[in-house]
């Protein structure tokens, strides 16, 4: 059985790749208020610099990376660096999103590329280099940002499903892989309009359903999230529909 070490009891981190303004910033917001050292990744630093200020005004512990989830030096760095410098990863939420519409008739190669480089290739990067870390401990939470194009794809949304469809089979198979090793893998599938700036200014509509429950909100996501990363091995939640009540599926 592996022995903790100095540095692993003295700081356990939470690993949020892709901690936006709204649902990774959530993500990171509550895993701090549970005493984890919350480390956020965007592909500018400048950009997460609010949300870290949040975080250690509440009370919380928090550093920003700016690092590119696409590139593998940029992932293996960041792993590295935050493992001796921060203390051990016990969990990572993989949160980039890559949601571009286009028809398949004007989709060009290079753009279906770097969508599936964000929404998919990245999650392979940053979740085995946590989880070579993870192993050596015999725990861990590994936790993919999922999305309806992961189920069923849209008309004009040909790339996005195409990586989503293939980020959920990668959970799945690491989840298969390193279960038998207590390492936790979820896949949680996002179906709905978030509350975000972005849906308050162009779908009108949808945001007057907020009131009503009629949109997510990101603290509710995050809530969820933790939820998994604290479930029991004997009851583990491998992939997690959240959706509001209006939504159709």
């Amino acid at each position: 059985m592996h022995q903790e070490t100095a540095q692993e009891r003295a700081a356990r981190a939470a690993l949020v790749v892709g901690a936006g303004d709204a649902t990774g910033g959530a993500i990171a917001k509550r895993f701090a208020r549970e005493g984890l050292v919350v480390c956020a990744t965007r592909r500018s630093a400048d950009k997460l610099q609010p949300l870290i200020d949040e975080i250690r005004r509440a009370g919380g512990q928090a550093h920003g990376y700016a690092s590119d989830a696409r590139k593998e030096e940029d992932v293996v760095k960041l792993v590295d660096d935050i493992e001796r410098d921060i203390g051990s990863i016990e969990v990572m939420v993989f949160n980039i999103g890559a949601n571009v519409p286009c028809s398949i008739l004007d989709e060009t190669a290079r753009k279906y590329f770097k969508i599936w480089e964000m929404a998919c290739f990245s999650g392979f990067l940053v979740g085995r280099e946590v989880a070579r870390r993870m192993v050596t401990r015999e725990r861990g939470t590994i936790i993919f940002t999922g999305a309806t194009a992961a189920l069923r794809g849209s008309a004009n949304f040909a790339a996005f499903a195409g990586a989503k469809h293939a980020l959920r089979a990668l959970a799945q198979s690491m989840a298969r892989e390193l279960g038998p090793k207590n390492i936790h893998v979820a896949h949680v599938v996002i179906d709905g309009a978030i509350d975000t700036e972005f849906i308050r200014e162009n779908f009108p509509d949808r945001y007057a359903l907020k009131d009503s429950g009629g949109i997510l909100d990101p603290a509710h996501i995050a809530d969820n999230y933790w939820h998994l990363h604290t479930q029991p091995r004997d009851a583990w939640t491998h992939e997690l529909d959240l959706r509001p009540w209006s939504e159709r599926w």
